[in-house]
């Protein structure tokens, strides 16, 4: 299909390049050579992302290639073995013969300019690529404007775009992988055992199993509904975004340092989230307070804690995007925009079976959710961050005989995908929701069951969980089935749904519903 553009109507026009710097960088080459030195400027184009392609003449290109082969070989590079090489592999004429090669050194008076031409260079390729990209993108708007999706292929535009600068971007050396792996590992053997690398949970004995939340890992937080799976992802966030633990003392691995925080909430709206968020942090019983059940000095008091709760989380970099049905594709642009403008470092997702993908749409649950995890999985390593993702188990552990009803990583819902992505797996239960179970008496804990760590230790850590402000707390191991004095006073006054409360005579009712607190202080 032909078809006329502004863009189109410009390609008669040369693309952007310049000779003389493609000139200046294989005479330096050369010129680096006769003076035995033979690999410093071509160690400077590798390390600044320089291929062959980079070249726009082709004859450049053609003789920057040829140095990358004589380099791989004990044959020392100069101009007569440069022209010896081409002459065997039947490429001499292509670039000009003889005369050429040494017209390229005569008119190179010094290598010291080397990293200048190399620059222009990478800066010219640079732009052709994202002249290529945009017709590239025009094309297919053009061509399959009634099959394509836009939201689809405005992400792998965008992709292709991000693309073009990661593909110049040098990564690690494995010389520098190990010896910043040794610095790392010899610091615990002066005395730095117990310190991480990476995001604290905010939780004592879970970072002791973890030793931080890693850049690029997917951690999978899976439960039963109503669990507590989507309060312990919120709690994390709201610690890491705060760099407080979750009793409000700086986190020590970072010496409280507040992280950008973004979550995804499928399921729940952003009020719901900032209600819920508010009321943990205050521990304030949102129920008692919907139905006017608090006396007048305890809606004093909670006023104040609420205040105070906002005023520390009104400054944290929470973003958050509560668009329904989310397509993981257009879940990745996003993310994308969102760690370039805002140094995301922590991505939550509430939940993957809410998500869905198009291209796998019609498939199956199966397919499609594998794909969904592969690309949730991708995104943590494309940008360097750890990626929460809430899960539904399935109702296997109820179903097997086992009184505990204790989940396995087989329980996953959908597809065994999501177990082979991840790098981490809680599967979260509490046992007072089983009649059968060991602890069901302890209407506290809530056992974090590490089922899976690519890179350290698993087992069990146990919590406690605060009906009250829907929040979860660190609690000391071995404790299960002992009271916890401190959570008993904390819970003292809850009064939940299941219980029949007479209100107090002296709490003040208006005609209409009590007004929400959140709506009162106007945040």
């Amino acid at each position: 299909m032909l078809y006329f553009s502004p863009v189109m109507s410009e390609q008669l026009k040369t693309l952007p390049h310049s000779a003389e710097a493609e000139r200046g960088i294989i005479g330096s080459i050369l010129l680096d050579a006769t003076m035995g030195d033979d690999s410093r400027v071509l160690d400077l184009c590798q390390s600044r992302g320089l291929t062959p392609e980079s070249f726009y003449e082709p004859r450049n290109r053609v003789l920057f290639e040829t140095f990358r082969e004589m380099s791989g070989t004990s044959v020392p590079l100069d101009a007569v073995t440069l022209t010896n090489h081409l002459r065997a592999t039947g490429r001499l004429e292509q670039v000009g013969g003889v005369a050429a090669i040494q017209a390229l050194v005569d008119n190179t008076p010094t290598s010291a300019h080397a990293e200048y031409y190399i620059d222009i260079v990478r800066q010219k390729h640079l732009l052709r690529k994202i002249i290529q990209c945009s017709r590239d993108a025009e094309k297919h708007c053009i061509d399959d404007a009634d099959s394509v999706n836009a939201d689809i292929l405005l992400g792998e535009v965008e992709k292709n775009f991000l693309d073009i600068g990661g593909s110049n971007s040098v990564r690690m050396d494995w010389k520098v992988a190990v010896e910043n792996t040794l610095k790392a590992m010899d610091r615990l053997f002066d005395g730095g055992a117990g310190k991480f690398d990476g995001l604290s949970t905010g939780f004592k004995y879970l970072d002791e199993k973890l030793m931080g939340l890693k850049g690029g890992d997917m951690i999978v937080v899976a439960a039963r509904p109503s669990v507590g799976k989507t309060s312990l992802a919120m709690n994390i966030a709201e610690c890491i975004a705060m760099g407080q633990d979750i009793n409000g003392m700086p986190t020590r691995c970072d010496n409280g340092k507040k992280h950008p925080v973004l979550i995804f909430s499928l399921e729940m709206s952003t009020e719901s989230l900032a209600k819920r968020m508010l009321a943990g942090r205050a521990g304030i019983n949102t129920w008692r307070l919907q139905r006017g059940l608090m006396a007048r000095e305890e809606r004093i008091d909670a006023s104040q804690r609420l205040m105070s709760a906002a005023n520390a989380l009104r400054d944290a970099r929470i973003y958050i995007d509560d668009t329904g049905s989310l397509d993981v594709s257009d879940m990745r642009a996003r993310a994308r925009r969102m760690k370039r403008t805002h140094g995301i470092e922590l991505i939550v997702i509430d939940y993957l079976q809410l998500c869905n993908c198009r291209e796998y749409a019609r498939q199956g649950r199966q397919l499609e959710t594998s794909r969904i995890s592969g690309q949730i999985k991708a995104m943590a390593k494309e940008l360097n961050v750890p990626v929460i993702v809430l899960s539904q188990l399935s109702r296997g552990n109820e179903q097997r005989n086992d009184k505990d009803e204790v989940p396995k990583l087989s329980d996953l819902r959908d597809s065994g995908a999501i177990e082979q992505d991840a790098d981490v797996v809680f599967l979260l239960r509490r046992p007072c929701r089983s009649k059968t179970a060991q602890w069901h008496d302890d209407e506290l804990l809530a056992i974090v069951d590490v089922a899976k760590h690519r890179n350290g230790e698993t087992g069990e850590v146990d919590l406690n969980f605060f009906k009250e402000g829907t929040r979860f707390g660190d609690r000391k191991p071995g404790t299960r089935g002992q009271a916890q004095t401190d959570a008993d006073t904390a819970e003292a006054d809850v009064a939940t749904s299941e219980e029949v409360v007479e209100p107090p005579t002296d709490a003040p009712f208006v005609d209409s519903a009590p007004v929400s607190l959140i709506q009162e202080l106007n945040i």
